[in-house]
């Protein structure tokens, strides 16, 4: 079922429309595109919430961001992080607070390698469902623990399954954190239902864009399998991974 409501949200189309606190918006950037394949609900969504530190899209137009939201342990990450290594990249993997409980190795590879560890809530609560207290502590407790287990301290956010509020993102900006949505994503996350890997290429070297920041799951084997040649097109295309 969570699957499920994870696809309904990152489907959906941004709007325009004002966020009222207490409401949870789905975030999805849509399909239109401007000249420079940059998709107008990520652009729309920078220019009405950076003020909060939030971003669906990085300004250095020369980049591509790549991150990877860590839910739970599906054994593809050792084989992504050797990806990484071999190719020379740095990623940003978004850790929840059992994922870090449960995988300290591979957390303490992320760190030795030289990756960012994000947020992405201590239970992957809906932040914007939470009163403040709740949300603070959904927060504030795993970046506490990352601290105390690993003496990292996080300072990125996503919001579990794209769910945000005006309120949400505040808060997060009132406890240091960047919020950090994307631009680009395929459908990795059903374990069951694998995209087609040759497919999967296509499509994400398709929609490729400069200042993409690109939503992946660690617990797909189809991006496993593709990773490393999705980076070199990447630079074949003139792109800073």
């Amino acid at each position: 079922m969570k699957h499920i409501c994870c696809l309904l949200l990152m489907l959906t189309a941004l709007t325009s429309l004002p966020v009222h606190a207490g409401t949870a918006i789905g975030y999805g950037q849509g399909t239109q595109t401007d000249a420079d394949n940059v998709p107008l609900g990520a652009l729309d969504f920078d220019a009405q919430y950076r003020q909060y530190g939030a971003y669906a899209t990085t300004p250095d137009r020369d980049r591509i961001i790549l991150t990877f939201d860590q839910g739970y342990e599906n054994g593809y990450t050792d084989d992504i992080l050797d990806t990484l290594q071999e190719k020379g990249v740095t990623a940003i993997f978004f850790l929840t607070g059992d994922y870090a409980k449960s995988e300290p190795e591979l957390v303490r590879r992320m760190i030795a390698e030289g990756h960012m560890l994000g947020n992405h809530g201590m239970t992957h609560a809906s932040l914007p469902l939470l009163d403040k207290a709740s949300a603070v502590t959904e927060l504030q407790s795993l970046h506490d623990y990352m601290i105390e287990k690993y003496s990292y301290p996080m300072q990125y956010f996503r919001c579990p399954c794209g769910e945000y509020s005006e309120e949400a993102l505040c808060t997060a900006q009132s406890l240091g954190y960047k919020t950090i949505f994307w631009s680009g994503a395929h459908v990795d996350w059903l374990v069951d239902d694998q995209p087609d890997p040759a497919a999967a290429l296509e499509k994400l070297t398709t929609q490729a864009h400069g200042g993409e920041i690109l939503l992946l799951h660690s617990v797909s084997s189809t991006n496993a399998a593709i990773l490393g040649e999705l980076i070199d097109r990447f630079r074949e295309m003139g792109y800073t991974v």
